[in-house]
């Protein structure tokens, strides 16, 4: 469900959890998932070569 963007909230009601704590540990995320998820400082860095870059 979370892979399918449903909000963490939502599963935590479905599932009758009291606490987000419980659902977390329910909660898995898949390798391809967090395989896709681009770090800020690779972020930054495209940013900044993209500025340096002359137009072509």
């Amino acid at each position: 469900m979370l892979e399918q963007d449903v909000d963490i909230r939502v599963i935590q009601v479905l599932l009758g959890h009291a606490k987000l704590d419980t659902t977390a540990l329910y909660a898995r995320v898949a390798t391809k998932t967090i395989r896709a998820v681009m770090s800020p400082l690779d972020r930054i860095r495209l940013l900044t070569e993209n500025e340096t870059r002359p137009d072509a």
